[in-house]
């Protein structure tokens, strides 16, 4: 088959991350991907692995009519059998568009709460508008997260047309790497006698970075013993509201605020506890995941699906509960104290991910749905396929 996929963006972040994962783990099919903003992070890496990248250069938000009658041209002349579209924007613009150019249409929903100030006003337009059309224009509507679902059903979105695929996971990218974590704990002057928190997140309201600050600020309190590493977008010496907070918890010498980084598995390795404080906005926290196809347990917010993912491996939270949090955090560093209780638990995340969200299940997964749209196109408009 030939996919086209249509994304709203290709910046870092989860849902271009599972688009590029898809793309270069599927050797059977051929792709296509168009982005109606820019070309961004994941579509250099594309481009690179020999996948042909068009960026419409829409504003953010915006539809153009230049935009648009570029990548109606780009879906007439593309022969595709299926269009992927990748979140509500490019499931509107690419649904109705790949609709009028009989292509079966499959949308991709990544999101699980859909309120403010967590969206903007028009993602949050867009998505309802989605929701009558989604009886109309989308053959099959992936949905990232069972916590999804229920969502948008109360939007009014089709239910018959949802299909539940989580994410996938290179387990042989995402894995136990004693050289990394020997090297980023050199590099970061911290002793292997001391466990490591780290949470890899952008700065954001949705994350809630001060809920984990107060929280390690409870676990300083008590004596506990512990560094901790936070990385993502904005979590650099430059942002004051994070360092103003980290100076008045009286946590300087406690936190590490390394910025965004290329090497995810690295931190995942070097740290010994990986903490997801979100209180919304999650659908499949891909972090989670990453960490324990470390080997690294996880404590983690109730949020999305996060307690499906990290099962009976990890520690799981109410949001914006920040001694909740730590009590949690205080019993996973005690655990951390004891090798063999912690060497099982690290043992049982990598199995739990290797069973449930490995890169090849969630392609196949893919490929079965792909030929299932193919298959009722060609009946509908009597294709011969």
């Amino acid at each position: 088959m030939k996919v086209l996929h249509i994304i709203t963006g290709l910046e870092d972040g989860g849902a271009e991350a599972v688009l590029y994962r898809l793309i270069i783990h599927d050797s059977k099919n051929i792709h296509e991907v168009v982005s109606l903003t820019s070309q961004g992070k994941y579509g250099s890496l594309l481009r690179d692995s020999g996948v042909s990248v068009t960026a419409l250069g829409m504003p953010s938000g915006q539809i153009t009519p230049r935009g648009l009658r570029h990548l109606w041209r780009l879906i007439k002349s593309s022969k595709a059998d299926v269009l992927q579209t990748w979140m509500y924007h490019a499931n509107l613009i690419g649904g109705i568009l790949g609709w009028l150019a009989r292509i079966p249409v499959v949308w991709g929903i990544r999101s699980t709460i859909l309120s403010r100030p967590e969206h903007k006003l028009t993602t949050i337009w867009i998505a309802r508008l989605c929701a009558p059309l989604s009886w109309l224009i989308s053959s099959r509507i992936i949905v990232c997260a069972e916590s999804a679902v229920e969502t948008h059903l109360k939007m009014g979105y089709n239910r018959s047309q949802m299909v539940v695929i989580p994410n996938g996971y290179d387990l042989n990218y995402f894995s136990p790497n004693l050289v990394s974590r020997e090297r980023l704990r050199n590099q970061w002057g911290i002793s292997s006698s001391i466990p490591i928190i780290g949470m890899v997140a952008r700065f954001d309201p949705q994350k809630d970075h001060m809920n984990l600050i107060k929280a390690l600020s409870h676990l300083m309190a008590i004596g506990a013993n512990f560094k901790a590493v936070l990385v993502g977008k904005g979590i650099n010496e430059d942002n004051q509201e994070l360092v103003e907070c980290i100076r008045k918890m009286g946590l300087v010498n406690y936190l590490h605020l390394l910025g965004s980084q290329d090497d995810i598995p690295a931190i995942m390795n070097a740290i010994d506890l990986h903490v997801l404080s979100s209180f919304s906005g999650e659908a499949f926290p891909n972090v989670l995941a990453e960490a324990m196809a470390c080997g690294t347990p996880c404590v983690t917010t109730d949020v999305g699906d996060s307690a499906l993912i990290v099962g009976e491996t990890g520690w799981v939270v109410p949001p914006r509960n920040a001694t909740a949090l730590a009590q949690a955090i205080h019993s996973a560093l005690q655990e951390w104290k004891k090798t063999e209780q912690w060497r099982r638990r690290q043992l049982a995340c990598r199995s739990r991910i290797e069973q449930m969200f490995g890169i090849e299940k969630m392609v196949e997964l893919y490929h079965q749905l792909w030929s299932e749209v193919l298959g009722l196109s060609c009946v509908a408009y009597s294709q011969k396929c």
